[in-house]
């Protein structure tokens, strides 16, 4: 081989990973990069509010099927302390 023949190469190989990368960034652009299980194409699981606590530790309110649950993810720990909240308007 030749030395344009590896110039041709390389270039040919940069184009076509050119090509995945700009079609990876539409994708991810219109959200298609996931893909989404639930039938109606709504998601079922929301974070509502983190708050840290301290250093390693944080309060997440979740929420599920609207249905809101409050745990504690601690760095080597989880513990759910409240769930079936109720939403309250304000």
């Amino acid at each position: 081989m030749e030395l344009h023949d590896y110039i041709r190469f390389v270039a040919a190989l940069a184009f076509v990973l050119g090509l995945m990368g700009g079609l990876a960034l539409i994708l991810k652009r219109l959200n298609l990069g996931t893909m989404n299980l639930a039938s109606n194409g709504k998601r079922r699981l929301k974070i509502i509010e983190i708050l840290p606590i301290d250093a390693r530790r944080k309060a997440v309110l979740l929420a599920r099927d609207n249905v809101e649950h409050l745990v504690i993810l601690g760095g080597t720990s989880e513990t759910v302390v409240e769930t079936n909240i109720t939403k309250q308007d304000g």
